[in-house]
Formats: structure tokens, sequence, C-alpha cells
């Protein structure tokens, strides 16, 4: 907007000179063809009735000898009388003749003079902010016999109507002035009632997130195009809503659905080998064995081993689902880390806090789990490991507690790294999957984080980070 005024400003500046100037010189042209009829009716005059001399080319000096001067200053031109060769008779101008010593009528006027239909030219020129105005044209007596050529020469000033132009320009100048503040000050306004409301757009538009809850904007007064984006942006919400409520409630029910497949898998593995040994002993089954006993006892003893494990199955899952508590309570950390490795007899396993005393508000037990699961995890994967190594660190680190286990197993490959945290992921032979899986709910509820870096073949470390507080 502010270019377009700017723009406009210059272009009517620019057509406004150019009109001023051609309209002045239209003006001085009229101006001089009314003062050359004038003057030229007062000559025929002169040359028709008021002479007594004979009228022909010798005797015109003697005709205009002082008529000329009269003649001149009533129309207030410049007037020259020419024979038809060029050669100057008489002239209003003192130094005419001074002049045309050193510049005669010039030949080229001569010939277009004769050439012309009209039997008349025109010739104009501007020195030093003076315009000059010269007109040719054929003296005829009464016969119409040409006997002479007239001069006019009209000297125009044009330094006044440069000073009013300059005038006119700068009260021109100071209306545009003016008008491209106001164009500022509008363009500022208009800028800053469209912006605002796109701003509140653009802002809800950053808030917006799928698996939240999101407001709608209410906008009290705007364009008619930002209502319609307005009422577009609404209606996605709605929308948006809806399929998040889809969403949720099919994830839901998909969760449900593979926990019933990983519960119901997990639960046949140890059913098989309880309804075989309970097959087993049916078929075998002799009371008047002397080792009966002996007998019953095995088969006891395998019956119990697959109930605990179906019972670790179901504390499992019901570990997994349960969501951690935030329970925080002021507890030593570098001791409750040395508790929880003590259920370890490996003996390559080394602990190296890195303070004597480490205070945070965190729930004693869920620490333990933490720090019991990664160490499981590092001894099964340096099982095959004829060196096996695992270092557990604990540090302070501003207003975090990181704990690191790092192990030198087998590691984890590429391929499998973006499933580690998933529930029901394991690289493992035996169990669930759910560890990690169930730790990271752990950390995550403490605002905490855990990542990891492997190599295969070099090993593993994790990285557990909790806040102090």
């Amino acid at each position: 907007m502010i270019l377009l005024v700017l723009l406009a400003s210059i272009l009517i500046l620019a057509v406004t000179v150019y009109q001023y100037d051609e309209q002045t010189k239209d003006y001085n042209i009229q101006r001089f063809e009314r003062k050359e009829a004038t003057t030229q009716e007062t000559i025929e005059l002169e040359l028709t009735n008021k002479t007594s001399y004979l009228v022909n080319t010798e005797n015109l000096s003697k005709i205009f000898q002082e008529r000329i001067y009269e003649i001149s200053s009533i129309n207030k031109l410049n007037i020259s009388i020419f024979d038809l060769y060029g050669n100057l008779l008489i002239s209003s101008k003192t130094n005419a003749f001074e002049e045309l010593k050193i510049k005669p009528l010039n030949n080229v006027v001569l010939n277009e003079l004769s050439q012309n239909s009209n039997h008349k030219i025109l010739k104009s020129r501007e020195d030093d902010g003076v315009g000059y105005q010269t007109s040719y044209s054929y003296i005829n007596d009464p016969k119409f016999k040409r006997i002479g050529i007239l001069e006019l020469q009209f000297t125009q000033d044009n330094s006044e109507i440069e000073d009013e132009l300059t005038e006119f320009m700068y009260r021109l100048g100071l209306v545009y002035l003016l008008m491209f503040i106001i164009a500022i000050g509008m363009a500022y306004l208009l800028s800053s009632y469209i912006t605002r409301s796109i701003q509140t757009i653009s802002d809800k538009m950053q808030q917006t997130r799928l698996n939240e809850r999101n407001e709608k904007i209410i906008l009290n007064a705007a364009s008619s195009e930002i209502e319609v984006l307005v009422e577009a942006y609404n209606n996605m919400i709605d929308q948006l809503e809806e399929s998040a409520v889809k969403l949720a409630k099919s994830e839901r029910e998909q969760a449900w659905r593979e926990m019933a497949k990983q519960v119901a898998h997990e639960i046949k593995n140890p059913l098989t080998p309880m309804r075989l040994s309970v097959q087993s002993f049916e078929r075998k089954f002799n009371p008047e064995d002397k080792d009966i006993r002996e007998k019953l006892a095995e088969y006891s003893k395998t019956l119990i081993q697959q109930i605990d494990v179906m019972s670790s199955i179901a504390s499992a899952f019901s570990d997994f689902a349960k969501m951690p508590t935030q329970k925080k309570e002021k507890i030593e950390i570098i001791s409750v880390v040395k508790l929880a490795l003590e259920i370890f007899n490996e003996d390559f396993i080394s602990y190296n806090p890195k303070e004597k005393e480490l205070y945070a508000n965190l729930d004693k037990t869920q620490l333990i789990r933490i720090v019991t699961n990664l160490v499981k995890n590092a001894t099964q994967a340096t099982e095959s490991e004829e060196n096996p190594i695992i270092d557990v660190v604990v540090s302070s680190e501003k207003n975090n507690v990181k704990i690191t286990v790092t192990d030198n197993g087998k590691g984890i490959p590429d391929k499998v790294k973006d499933l580690i945290f998933e529930p029901k992921f394991t690289t493992k032979s035996s169990g669930m999957g759910l560890g990690l899986a169930m730790i990271k709910n752990i950390i995550k509820a403490y605002d905490g984080t855990i990542s990891f870096t492997s190599e295969e073949g070099v090993g593993t470390v994790f990285t557990v980070i909790l806040p102090k507080i």
C-alpha cells in the first residue's frame, strides 16, 4: 500500500510537470500566433492603403522606416524585413544588422519557406530559461506578388512560469507528503489488524496436538476472509477430536487384544509341561511301587515349578499394567543402588559411585526395580562372553541423578534398536519383553529419560537420568 501511494505520487508529479510544460508551450505558441496575425494584418493594411510609395522590394525599408517601431511596440514583437534573397532591409532590433553580419539569414530557412505549401515556417528555441519563437512568411504586394520576407520574433521569459511551477510543485509535494504519512498510518493499522488475527490462528495451530484437547479460535472482530479461515480451523478441531476419540478407542482395543494374546501365549508355555507331567504320572502310577514317594515328589516339584512360572507371568503383567505412582521420599541414592546390586552374585559386576552421598526425592522400590532390571539384562547379554564385564556408575549432573549400566555383551542389532522399549519385544529366547517397557514408564512418570548406545560384538551402555526433586 505504501509503495503504491509512493509510485502514484511520483507518477502524478511527473505527469503534472509534463502537462504544465506542454500547456505553457501551447499557450506561448497560440499567443505568438495571435500577435503574428495582428502584425501581418497591420503590414498588409499599410501596404494597401496607407503608403504613398510604390510597393516593391526596394521601397519596403522606406515604407516601414518609422512605422515598424510602432508596430513592434504595440504587438511586443521584434520585426525584421528581408528581401527575397535573405538580405536584411529593415528591423525593429537596433543591433539586427550587427547580428546578421556575423550570422545572415540561413539558406535553409529560405528553402523551407519556398517549399512549404503555406509559405510559412515556425521555429522555437530556448536559451537560459528564455523562449524564442520565430516565424518566417512572405510579404506580398496588393497584387499578391512576393516582394520580401517577414521575420517575427516573440521572446518569452519562462522564469516567472518556472517559479510558479516550482511553487505549485512544492505545495503539491506537501499534499503528497501528508498523503504518504496517512498511508503509512493506515498501512500500519491495517497490517496490525490483519496480522493480529493471523498470529492468533498461527499460535493456535502450533499448539494443536492429536492426543490433547485443543481450543477453538474465537475472534471478536475480523475480516470475512479471516472468519472463513477461523471457521475452517474450528471445523478441523471438531473433526480432529472425533478422530482422536476413535483412534484412542481403537488403540485401547488393539492393546487389550495384544495383551490377551500375550497372556494366553505365556500361560500356554507352562501348561504344556504340566499336562505332560500329569499324563505321565497317570500312566506310570503304581501304588505298590516302592519308589512311589520319590516319583510323587518329583511330579509335584515339576508342577510347582510350572505354577511358579505362571505366577511370575501374572505378576509381570500386573506390574506392567499398573501406572507407577509418583511416590516421592528423600532417599540416599548411592546406598539404594548398592542394595539393589547385592542380590547379584556375579563377581564381574562392579559398582563405581562418583559421589559419597547423593540424595533425591524418588521411590526406593522403583529405583531398585530400575537398577535390577538393567543389570539383569546386562548379565543375560554377557552369558556367552569369556570375560564378562558389567559396570554400574552413579553420578550427579546439576539437578539430576545419572545412572549408567555398561556391559561388554553381544550388543543390540541396528534393525531392532527402535523396538527396545516396546512392550512384549525381546531379543532373548525366554521372557515376556516387559522389563524395559515397564522401567521406561517408571522413569517417564518422574520426568526422567532413559537412552542407550550399543554396538554389536562390543557392548551396550544404558543411561538413566532422574531429577533430584
